[in-house]
């Protein structure tokens, strides 16, 4: 195992790299509870999203360790679920309408992975837009967990409105929210696992928590009939656009966050990308057809990292670490089914993608808006793929009447083009 994983030659050991795993698993366990959670709103059965979640997410890791030796954990992403139960309610499409057009992403983003596009796309894609992009996706997340706690209510004259503070469930969403971010604070790994498990015992004493069992038998495993032709005939071009540009930002920025953080970086680049970025696109087709949203890798790693990691063995761990969660379903199901006890984990994961907007040159009025618009558009209109497509439209016009026009790659004067026939001609689509 030291051999096959270079151990030595990374500096660590087994018990540093089983130490680090569990650590990671830890601040990412969350993703087991809530992602069924939030998918089930769209009408996915929720044994199924749980067992493609940890699947998915198996797959992935496997892949990450034995042909990248990289001690990042993927999982299906945060952002992109909330998107997914959007997408079914506004368009009016079934869910595995969806799955297809996921399907669909991956797919691309495996054919991508293995040429030069991928680098092209994430090259062509100007800054702004990228931490526009991962900072929208923060506040649609978070307005959610808002939601889901009852922090704020729907209002017919101002749209939202403050909640009722005295309602059970928001209480118990306020407390397990301070109790959260108290722990985050002090730096307790896995304050997000910890804050959730610490809020279910409060909601079980108080009466709000039903649980019928602690472990059983796994689900079997059901393979989903993707409707990949109700893509086309609804025309969900651009929720695969959204899909696929997402998780290859997304993916992208935190390999190499991670990476560098510890030390596998050589001359500012990442050695097996390849193999990295395959973990994700494997996982990600994977998932659309046992039933969950695209796999990204996950800034958690960094924590088992901090705590030693170096080797594609920490996420073999981690990868042991959901598969025991496959043993949990009963006591899984009873805290996703309390919405205040996941609710915290959304609104917290959200503040983390904030951190982007520190890079943006808000100064510089032409970079400054088109980052604003992305993140003011995707909460306020519960799309994701609108807020790209305004970010789109807005950026190479700004810089156009700016006079730099030069400094904007032809490829975005045609994307700003389509994005302007599809939202005025295909809205909603």
């Amino acid at each position: 195992m030291e051999r096959f994983f270079k151990l030595r030659e990374l500096g660590t050991n087994v018990r540093t790299e089983i130490l680090a795993g569990f650590t990671t698993f830890l601040t990412m366990a969350y993703i087991v509870v809530v992602n069924p959670a939030v998918l089930s709103a769209a009408g996915v059965p929720f044994d199924q999203v749980f067992m493609a979640t940890i699947i998915s997410a198996v797959i992935g890791m496997l892949i990450m360790a034995f042909f990248a030796n990289y001690p990042i954990a993927v999982a299906p992403g945060m952002g992109l679920n909330a998107y997914f139960t959007s997408v079914v309610a506004t368009h009016g499409v079934t869910y595995q309408v969806v799955f297809g057009a996921v399907f669909l992403a991956g797919v691309l983003f495996l054919l991508l992975t293995f040429t030069k596009l991928r680098e092209l796309l994430i090259e062509l894609i100007p800054s702004p837009l990228k931490y526009g992009i991962t900072a929208g996706i923060g506040l649609f997340i978070a307005f959610l967990g808002l939601k889901m706690s009852g922090i704020v209510v729907a209002n017919p004259d101002t749209f939202v409105a403050f909640g009722d503070m005295r309602a059970p469930g928001t209480v118990l969403s306020i407390i397990g929210l301070l109790v959260t971010l108290i722990l985050t604070v002090r730096n307790i790994k896995g304050a997000l696992f910890i804050g959730m498990l610490v809020t279910a015992i409060i909601g079980y004493l108080m009466g709000m928590l039903k649980i019928d069992g602690i472990a059983s038998a796994p689900p079997g495993i059901v393979f989903f009939d993707l409707d990949l032709a109700g893509v086309f005939s609804n025309s969900l071009y651009t929720v695969v656009f959204a899909f696929l540009l997402v998780t290859i930002f997304d993916t992208t920025g935190t390999m190499i966050g991670v990476a560098e953080q510890a030390g596998l970086m050589k001359n500012g680049k990442l050695p097996k990308a390849k193999a990295a970025l395959a973990a994700d696109a494997v996982a990600t087709t994977v998932g659309a057809v046992l039933g969950t949203t695209p796999t990204t890798a996950y800034i958690e790693s960094s924590s088992g990292v901090a705590a030693g990691g170096r080797s594609g063995l920490t996420s073999l761990v981690v990868a042991v670490f959901f598969l025991v969660a496959l043993f949990f379903l009963p006591i899984v199901f009873a805290i996703s089914s309390l919405s205040a006890i996941t609710a915290p984990a959304l609104i917290i994961v959200g503040s983390y993608m904030m951190g982007g907007l520190a890079k943006i040159r808000w100064k510089q009025f032409d970079d400054a808006f088109a980052a604003f618009a992305v993140m003011l558009t995707m909460p306020l209109t519960s799309s994701i793929a609108t807020g790209m497509a305004v970010g789109f439209i807005i950026y190479p016009i700004l810089k156009l009447a700016s006079g730099k026009g030069r400094e904007v790659h032809p490829i975005l004067y045609i994307l700003c083009v389509i994005f302007v026939i599809q939202m005025v001609f295909f809205p909603g689509h």
